[in-house]
């Protein structure tokens, strides 16, 4: 009882003392401090602290970032943290994240008001990247544990990580490794230093030693609770990604502004249409702009009957459904050519309802400028005054509307209001079409065209285009040509190696958006053993990345060789084995990818103009924000808005988005979500932690690291 009595004595007088208020006797009906949902995030513009302000910023949590490399930067003082608010102590952060422990000078007022400010209000603390000594907790990592490289380590969540703010992971926080050459991950792996309290929330095996080392823990001393991370990380590094949930998690208590789910879609273009063949003799695509008029012959890729069947059980092994951007006159001129048959479109037609269904136009024509394909690029063709000739609104609006009949008449599910164009066309594409087709908005809105598909690559930013907004998709670097694995390689082998090597040269042109392969693929081997891993890399790091852009292949790619599968299978597989049941992919449909970035979108605006207000008493948690923009958040699980749940259920928390009634939001949370409360100090007086060496290892050890250097 004498600690519980004299720590409630210490919090009340730093209270006191923060508030620039007299001292005087405690106050048993004292009213219950404000805390406001916003992080301060205090950098030194090394890469850890931008990976969790990116991190807050994605998932549009309200932080302010101080930069301590800016000299005109404000002072981190009592005023600058607190102050009172209709008569109410207010604390204007609810967490703090700092580069290390101790990132300002030796007894530095700034470090001692952040002391005071977090023992006053419970304010936690994350050390984004800190070296193991027992100022953090921990035990130096010099002999009794280890610094070094943990590029491939399997890193591990921990039972109380799993019982506490890591319980959306199944266990496993694997490290990247993906170059042999260079190094990706520096940590320091040690144990808890004696008589600290201190609590591994992600460890891994000390290498030569029976032990595991914490990479993340909870450090609980003089009234502060801290999260001491000991690698060091960027905002793109899987690991990075597998825990920045949970470090937010922690840091907010479960309540804050912001949500972040896990999203992965896949579009499939040109079903009921054949695809050009990659030509491996000629380098270019018989058929196609890339190859000169006349040379080649066409060899097109195209869907059979059980390659339906596979999509089906496939889906239903994955508990995921694809999305099918459908051409309709693929089929009209297949029962033409084939005296009315067509076993795939009948297929398709008998499952149509397994999937969800896309118009892509009826014959995938090119809606932007006219093209000039008689030479290689081709190029925008133009009139005797030079102006662009244009494909017409009502060539657009008519591809759009008979594709449209066509799937109705088929009794494909549709949204009418979805739209992917042939080759995104109708859009800008540089450098030969740097402006939309003026046409294309004026027949969008004739269809009653709501979401229409871009192509993040070259138009990544949500925009308007007469009637629509535009949902960009990510594309696979599965080629639309490519039906076998072997010509998947050969044509990545032209596009990625020197021409020294036999290849394109493109990478060597382009040094700002590839690389060249350090020799050719085999073509035997190389689409399983690199391709596929990179692919899946790269798609499970935008799963990873709270980001519910669609990605897209063609249909080619689910016929012959089937070669998406390994890819999808890879991100989906990879998946499961990182994560927890409570937290599973969200699959959504085209329309309502565009509506979670349309809310985005305003939501970010109006915080960054600072129009939302959110802030906790108690139990209770008001946010007010501009009339129709909705809001988003995370609370704990039993959180009420009015009579009714907050939320969807996700990673063991609440999340959604919620319409203000006349600009504000009340929410309660449960009894079990209970206020924040400094962490239990010792006798004594409360200590200020000492300054930070400016190197990763104790003073006098071998092979110092200038802090947050890379190894």
């Amino acid at each position: 009882m004498k600690r519980t009595i004299r720590t409630t004595a210490l919090a009340l007088s730093a209270l006191t003392a923060s508030l620039g208020l007299s001292a005087g006797p405690a106050q048993a009906d004292a009213p219950v401090p404000r805390i406001d949902l916003r992080v301060l995030v205090v950098s030194d513009g090394g890469p850890a602290t931008d990976a969790i302000a990116a991190e807050l910023e994605t998932a549009g949590t309200p932080y302010t970032e101080v930069d301590l490399q800016d000299a005109g930067r404000p002072v981190i003082d009592a005023g600058f943290l607190a102050d009172t608010v209709d008569g109410r102590p207010r604390a204007k952060f609810q967490a703090v994240v700092l580069p290390n422990d101790n990132p300002f000078p030796a007894n530095s007022a700034e470090m001692s008001a952040l002391v005071s400010y977090e023992q006053t209000y419970a304010i936690p603390q994350v050390d984004a990247y800190t070296y193991a000594r027992p100022e953090v907790g921990l035990q130096y990592a010099v002999g009794a544990g280890y610094a070094g490289s943990v590029d491939g380590v399997s890193a591990e969540v921990t039972p109380a990580g799993l019982a506490g703010p890591f319980g959306y992971l199944e266990g496993a926080v694997p490290f990247e490794d993906n170059s042999p050459t260079v190094g990706e991950s520096y940590a320091y792996l040690s144990t808890p230093a004696p008589g600290a309290d201190f609590v591994p929330y992600v460890q891994a095996a000390i290498p030569g030693r029976p032990t595991k080392g914490s990479l993340v823990g909870e450090y609980r001393h003089d009234g502060r609770r801290e999260l001491v991370v000991t690698f060091v990380y960027n905002q793109h590094q899987q690991q990075f990604r597998l825990l920045a949930r949970g470090i937010v998690e922690w840091m907010t208590g479960g309540v804050r502004l912001g949500a972040d789910r896990n999203y992965f879609a896949v579009h499939v273009d040109d079903v009921f249409a054949a695809d050009d063949r990659w030509d491996t003799q000629l380098n270019c695509t018989p058929g196609d702009v890339d190859c000169p008029p006349g040379e080649g012959t066409p060899n097109p890729i195209r869907m059979v009957p059980a390659d339906v069947d596979h999509a089906t059980a496939w889906q239903d092994s994955r508990g995921f459904t694809l999305d099918m951007a459908y051409n309709g006159s693929g089929s009209v001129d297949h029962r033409q050519d084939n005296g009315g048959a067509d076993p795939l479109a009948d297929r398709l037609i008998a499952e149509r309802d397994a999937f969800r269904w896309i118009n892509h136009t009826y014959t995938h024509a090119f809606l932007g400028c006219r093209q000039d394909v008689s030479v290689v690029p081709w190029k925008c063709a133009t009139s005797p005054d030079g102006s662009t000739q244009w494909v017409s609104r009502n060539e657009i609006a008519d591809e759009i509307a008979t594709n449209r009949v066509w799937g109705e008449s088929a009794g494909l599910p549709l949204e009418d209001d979805e739209l992917v164009t042939g080759e995104h066309s109708g859009l800008k594409v540089t450098p030969q079409q740097p402006v939309d087709n003026p046409n294309l908005g004026p027949a969008l809105a004739d269809n009653g065209i709501a979401w229409l598909a871009s192509d993040n690559s070259r138009d990544p930013v949500q925009r308007q285009v007469g009637s629509a907004t535009t949902v960009s998709r990510y594309p696979m670097n599965v080629f639309y040509n490519a039906g076998r694995a072997a010509e998947q390689v050969d044509e990545y082998n032209w596009i990625y190696t020197s021409r020294a090597q036999g290849g394109s040269g493109i990478c060597e042109d382009n040094p700002a958006t590839s690389t060249c392969l350090p020799a050719p693929l085999d073509t035997a081997t190389g689409y399983a053993g690199h391709i596929v891993p990179l692919e899946t890399r790269i798609a499970l790091g935008h799963v990873l990345s709270n980001d519910p852009k669609p990605h897209f292949i063609h249909q080619s790619n689910l016929a012959e060789d089937r070669i998406a599968y390994p890819v999808l299978d890879g991100v989906l597989g990879g998946y499961d084995d990182l994560f927890a049941e409570n937290t599973p992919v969200v699959n959504l449909r085209m329309e309502d990818i565009g509506v979670e970035m349309r809310r985005r979108a305003a939501w970010g605006s109006a915080v960054d103009a600072g129009q939302v207000t959110a802030y906790r008493v108690g139990g209770a948690v008001t946010v007010e924000a501009p009339d129709g923009v909705a809001v988003t958040a995370t609370m704990p699980a039993g959180t009420q808005h009015g009579d009714a749940d907050f939320g969807d259920a996700y990673a063991g928390a609440l999340s959604g988005w919620t319409a203000t009634a006349d600009g504000a939001l009340a929410l309660t949370l449960p009894s079990t979500a209970t206020a924040p409360a400094p962490a239990t100090a010792p006798d004594g007086p409360a200590t200020t932690p000492s300054t930070a060496p400016r190197t990763r290892v104790p003073a006098g050890a071998s092979d110092p690291v200038p802090y947050g250097a890379e190894r």
